[in-house]
């Protein structure tokens, strides 16, 4: 891949959904889709928004490893980050990446209690296209 960092991002910008990868209780791996990313830095962070009460921020809260799927099925490539998951309550974060139309989700604004936001920090990942994978650092 000539320019992980324009692929990569392309894919997070006009894919409509993500899949995000947490560790259950017994140590298996869980995935769901989620709206794609509402803010990105690059490849290395993104940033989505879930329901406090959710079993996906227990699993994060418990251990962190995470990774994000990113699958573009018209041209058959995928790209899988491994990295971090945190989850943010501060009304800085939140705000950041609130937007208008949210309170079908979270009906008590920004600052519902079941409302916050997972922040993935990205330290490698894999690319798949054309019948092949790359592995790469981030």
């Amino acid at each position: 891949m000539r320019n992980p960092e324009q692929t990569i991002g392309n894919m997070a910008d006009k894919l409509k959904t993500a899949f995000i990868g947490s560790v259950d209780e017994s140590g298996f791996p869980a995935i769901k889709a989620m709206l794609q990313p509402r803010k990105r830095e690059g490849i290395k962070v993104f940033y989505f928004t879930t329901n406090t009460s959710s079993m996906r921020v227990r699993q994060y809260l418990t251990n962190s490893k995470a990774c994000i799927y990113f699958c573009d099925n018209r041209f058959f490539r995928g790209t899988m980050l491994r990295g971090t998951m945190e989850v943010l309550t501060d009304a800085e974060s939140k705000e950041m990446i609130w937007q208008e139309g949210d309170t079908v989700y979270y009906p008590g604004g920004v600052t519902d209690p079941d409302y916050c936001v997972l922040k993935f920090t990205a330290t490698s990942g894999r690319f798949y296209s054309n019948f092949r994978s790359e592995e790469f650092s981030i």
